[in-house]
């Protein structure tokens, strides 16, 4: 990798910088912005916005052209960059290879290593290990061709394009294509790629409409407008597209903050050696809900390890369950670099910017994030009413940094609800390995269930239930017709007749979060309050099983 420029500072407090690769070079326009882009990772809502230039531009060209066509601006309101492309070879487009595309994926995807848990990002053109210059999302990867370039992406980019993506080969093409000034008809491949065509013939609309299933056919280029009516809504994951909700249309805020806190000792994360420092969040909740009586309910939010807050919430649907349900959702970012102690700094920061309910506080997460919430059952069980891990553990007694914690909970009841994936390749569950079996059997006791767990790992070939070595006293199950998945639920009544330990697993799963895991965690969550004085009310076995059978 050939290294050019360095980047330069421009006087609006913009930036840009080039850098040359075997069959490309790259411009990247970083605009000014406004967005906490120090503490929130936005790359899951930030567009890749890839500009085929028709000729090569220069740098003061290059960012004209970003600011008058309104692409800066959609690269501001999501904390992004504008990327120019143009081919190395002689004779430009027309002699450009056919797998440039693949190149410039795999030669710009972000990189990522786990240190003490936390994940470190590559510079997508230094190689360096840091920050991660290009912000946009491959799985919203738009394409914007004009004239020969527009020509170059209809004949080789509207088809399936499988490369070296973030998590190594599969299907890495692009989400939509622009195409301004097309001299060729084109012949797409697959009909999941909507396409935005501009100033084309008759002949190619025609060509486009017939092949593809979403056209949006226009006489002259909008781009901020065509991405907020018509673009915004469409991602690609693991090849598939999908289509957003429309969170603001369904009167859903979501609001990203942050608030500083004081560096635990117990902190392994990049802030371990400072004594404060920032902790991101995403707020999502419904508009109309603020102001109601004596406060709404808060899910504290945790991601998976190479995850982000907005992606937690997209890929599970946690966003949809709040729209649904009434209540405050608040997705940590990065929160492998901050403690369960440092969390509680945060709740207090939002109690005091949301109207919110403390007795009705609960947790949940997704892998790391799984473990961030056992945190929270370990060290401040009377903080919370309710908590769902998901899809993880560490052996008790240990937390999120897999060290030792002093003086864990053992006796102080906290609802659970746990789920894990029955196909997943990771320990998850009590018959994958046996540290999830000693995490079922420390909650069973702690939450003073009427059965005993007494199961041994090395029998797990005769255990009653396949999956935890034993059945709960009542078992519910939910279908999931989508992922053609059942989520069986094993409900276990403690010594005073409540359920406060459910464990489930959901077949057809592998190492995921899913909506419907989500919506029966809430539906749990619901139950119980914590009152001031320590005491955990609701959660009357007969209840809980009466919700779950309707």
């Amino acid at each position: 990798m050939e290294k050019m420029p360095q980047v330069v500072t421009l006087s609006d407090g913009s930036k840009m910088w080039e850098n040359g690769f075997e069959k490309f070079t790259a411009k990247v326009y970083l605009p000014k912005c406004d967005l906490y882009t120090d503490v929130i990772n936005y790359a899951y809502m930030t567009p890749y916005l890839l500009v085929f230039e028709e000729n090569k531009m220069n740098w003061e060209e290059a960012k004209k052209f970003a600011d008058e066509s309104g692409l800066s601006a959609i690269a501001k309101e999501y904390g992004g960059s504008v990327v120019f492309i143009y081919p190395t070879n002689e004779g430009g487009w027309s002699k450009a290879p056919a797998d440039l595309f693949a190149s410039l994926i795999s030669e710009t995807k972000f990189g990522q290593y786990y240190e003490d848990g936390v994940t470190r990002m590559r510079n997508r053109f230094t190689g360096e290990w840091g920050d991660c210059f290009i912000r946009g999302g491959l799985h919203r990867s738009y394409l914007y061709g004009f004239g020969e370039s527009a020509d170059y992406i209809a004949e080789n980019c509207m088809k399936t394009i499988i490369g070296d993506g973030l998590y190594g080969k599969g299907d890495i093409s692009p989400v939509i294509c622009i195409l301004e000034n097309l001299s060729v008809i084109p012949k797409p491949e697959r009909r999941d790629m909507p396409v935005v065509s501009i100033g084309n013939s008759d002949e190619a609309n025609a060509a486009l409409q017939a092949a593809i299933d979403d056209v949006l056919v226009k006489d002259k280029a909008d781009y901020y407008d065509d991405f907020k009516k018509f673009m915004k809504k469409y991602r690609r994951m693991v090849g598939f597209i999908n289509i957003e909700p429309d969170l603001e249309g369904m009167g859903v805020a979501v609001e990203p903050g942050y608030c500083v806190v004081p560096t635990a000792a117990d902190n392994r994360g990049d802030d371990k050696d400072t004594k404060e420092h920032k902790i991101g969040y995403v707020a999502y909740y419904n508009k109309s809900i603020m102001d109601t009586e004596g406060g709404v309910p808060l899910v504290m939010c945790f991601h998976g390890g190479g995850d982000s807050a907005m992606c937690m919430v997209a890929l599970s649907d946690w966003h949809l369950v709040v729209a649904k349900h009434d209540f405050l959702l608040v997705s940590v970012e990065n929160h492998l670099n901050s403690t369960a102690t440092e969390t509680m700094a945060l709740i207090e920061h939002i109690k005091g910017k949301y109207n919110v309910d403390s007795e009705r506080i609960y947790a949940t997460g997704f892998s790391m994030g799984g473990c961030k919430s056992w945190d929270m059952f370990q060290e401040y069980p009377k903080v919370y009413a309710a908590v769902a891990p998901m899809d993880a553990t560490f052996e008790v007694g240990l937390n999120a940094y897999g060290q030792p914690v002093e003086n864990y909970n053992q006796d102080t009841i906290l609802p659970v609800f746990y789920v894990g994936g029955e196909q997943t390749p990771l320990p998850e569950l009590p018959f994958q390995e046996a540290k999830c079996m000693n995490r079922m059997a420390y909650v069973l006791r702690v939450n003073k269930a009427k059965t005993k767990y007494d199961v041994k790992f090395e029998e797990k070939d005769s255990w009653v239930n396949p999956i935890f070595g034993i059945d709960g006293d009542v078992i519910c199950k939910a279908k999931d017709e989508e992922k053609n998945s059942v989520l069986t639920m094993h409900l276990f009544e403690s010594e005073n007749g409540c359920c406060y330990s459910i464990f489930g697993s959901a077949s057809n799963q592998q190492h995921e979060m899913r909506h419907l895991n989500c919506e029966n965690a809430w539906k749990f969550f619901s139950q119980f309050r914590r009152l001031p004085n320590g005491e955990l009310v609701g959660g009357k076995m007969e209840d809980v099983v009466k919700m779950y059978e309707n």
